[in-house]
């Protein structure tokens, strides 16, 4: 593994803890999209996410831990493979998740485990 990608794994990590909850909804929301990351919430509307953006409300601790993650992880990806790609990737069938979407995963198991298997497809495919 490459320092670079060392460094930038390690960057993501950084910057999803050291963040504030409104940023980093806000940036999920920028890359993601409002329907993408409501659903990566466990959601029903993009009203939430604008609400958490704002300040307005604050998610479950739950649902904050995997907000932070898929901030996380996106960040790794795009800062890896490019702008744009890490949208794609959270929507696609993969393989180390039992040809799941990483955003259905998210979605519909709320445990460590699944945000762990999350994070390893995404350093897998970065090539890390």
């Amino acid at each position: 593994m490459s320092a670079t990608l060392e460094a930038t794994k390690l960057a993501a990590f950084n910057d999803s803890i050291r963040q504030g909850l409104p940023q980093i909804v806000a940036d999920l929301r920028g890359r993601l999209g409002a329907k993408l990351v409501a659903y990566i919430a466990n959601v029903t509307e993009t009203r939430a996410v604008r609400s958490w953006v704002d300040g307005e409300r604050t998610p479950a601790p739950n649902t904050e831990r995997r907000l932070r993650l898929a901030f996380q992880v996106a960040t790794l990806i795009d800062r890896s493979e490019g702008d744009g790609v890490a949208a794609t990737w959270f929507q696609g069938m993969n393989p180390q998740l039992g040809d799941r979407s990483p955003a259905r995963v998210l979605h519909e198991d709320r445990t460590d485990e699944a945000m762990a298997q999350v994070l390893a497809a995404a350093k897998g495919f970065v090539g890390a």
